[in-house]
């Protein structure tokens, strides 16, 4: 498996479509937060339903990519990626004719379902197709769209749109690229075995489920990732409305300063994820959830200055990120067992997502609703220190920090082994 040999065609080609799919993940999904202050009125909702329906897709996005994960893993890749962008496109336009909150609710459970199976597969694509010197570097390439698409392009363009058009149609112009990028991903994405006859000599067998959690980065990726998305979930559900609400800032300010939290998250998951493949991913987290932790302190403190809170909360969503795409991508897919990339990465999103994407922002709702929107911040700062500590424990697995060299698979980087295949 030297670089005469590798396809990097492929390669680029599936990280790049791979990429645009869950930028539109990330734009169906979090377009609802800056569109709330105006469905607020309109549908007659709260700080709780805001947060209630945030938590929910959280909750079935991580069941889905636990469930799903493992069923990638024997029917395929694309009889998973091709169904899930098709659901979430045609969910995204029916929640412009949704008429009050159970229907919306039920309209971002199902979307959930089929947004969770992108993201573990996903990481399985991607870790597959990348060679391993890259594969930091590619999975930040894929990991960083849904936050430069979903939270830093969508309240742009979201609040721009609302100048001329309701927030319902919002909904329906968002939701149709899904449907394109599904035809591409049917004719571009390789099954594993196709990438395991081209690029070596032979594809182990799959190893048994039961040896999942045998790497104790599995579980510990689990926990941290529960952390580092109760910082960002937490964030993106209540910003616009602490934006408005309570800091006094107009429609379009509020778009401006939240894309922030996109624009700063997509150079963290691009710029950790590479950096980690040369300080490794250890220190690359320990970093990221440190730096995160020190900025969302000093914007918490900061008032209605629109240039100060911009840059602060870059800062902090830039870190953020990184410590979750590190923890979500590379981590897990470094430790898991043969044949069960998917698998892995699927329990670590999975669980990430129920508690920090999921029960985390609905208790994040719960504390605006009784306590004040502004006190949501120092619960979203919480993970961040959570974080830190969880981190310290990771083993290093980075192919440039380990024993085996730049040159590893992903079963040579362990003892409980993983492939490509």
């Amino acid at each position: 498996m030297n670089s005469t040999t590798w396809d990097s065609s492929y390669e680029w080609r599936a990280v790049l479509i791979l990429s645009v799919a869950f930028g539109l993940v990330g734009v169906d999904r979090f377009v609802l937060p800056p569109l709330f202050p105006s469905m607020m009125k309109d549908l007659h909702l709260n700080y709780q339903d805001l947060g209630n329906l945030v938590g929910i897709l959280g909750v079935a996005w991580g069941t889905a990519a636990i469930l799903v994960g493992n069923l990638s893993d024997r029917l395929g890749r694309r009889r998973i990626l091709v169904p899930a962008a098709v659901i979430f496109s045609l969910l995204s336009v029916l929640s412009g004719f949704a008429v009050g909150l159970l229907s919306l609710l039920a309209i971002r459970a199902v979307m959930g379902l089929s947004e969770g199976p992108v993201a573990s597969t996903g990481v399985a694509v991607a870790v597959e197709a990348s060679h391993p010197s890259r594969r930091g570097m590619n999975n930040g390439f894929f990991q960083c769209t849904i936050a430069l698409f979903g939270i830093g392009i969508a309240p742009i363009v979201a609040t721009q749109l609302l100048r001329i058009t309701s927030w319902r149609a919002v909904f329906w112009i968002v939701g149709a690229p899904g449907l394109i990028v599904a035809a591409f991903m049917w004719f571009i994405i390789r099954e594993p075995h196709t990438i395991a006859a081209s690029q070596t000599t032979g594809a182990p067998q799959r190893a048994p489920l039961s040896t999942i959690f045998k790497h104790r980065n599995v579980l510990l990726s689990m926990v941290g990732l529960l952390c580092a998305m109760t910082g960002i979930f937490v964030l993106s559900a209540v910003m616009p409305n602490y934006l408005v609400d309570y800091l006094k800032l107009t429609t379009p300010q509020m778009g401006f300063v939240t894309s922030a939290i996109g624009f700063g998250g997509a150079l963290g998951q691009l710029g950790l994820l590479t950096l980690s493949d040369f300080i490794g991913r250890r220190s690359a987290t320990l970093i990221s959830f440190l730096i995160a932790a020190i900025f969302l302190w000093l914007f918490i403190h900061t008032g209605a200055n629109l240039p100060l809170l911009f840059g602060l909360l870059w800062i902090a969503a830039m870190f953020n990120f990184g410590a979750l795409a590190i923890l979500a991508g590379p981590i897990p897919a470094e430790a898991a067992p043969v044949g069960l990339i998917a698998s892995v990465a699927g329990i670590v999103i999975g669980a990430g997502e129920i508690f920090g994407g999921g029960v985390a922002p609905s208790l994040a709702g719960t504390i605006a609703q009784h306590l004040g929107i502004q006190y949501t911040l120092y619960y979203a700062l919480g993970g961040q220190i959570a974080g830190l500590v969880i981190s310290a424990f990771l083993l290093e697995t980075a192919p440039r920090k380990s024993r085996s060299g730049p040159r590893a698979t992903v079963s040579e980087l362990d003892k409980s082994p993983a492939v490509l295949h």
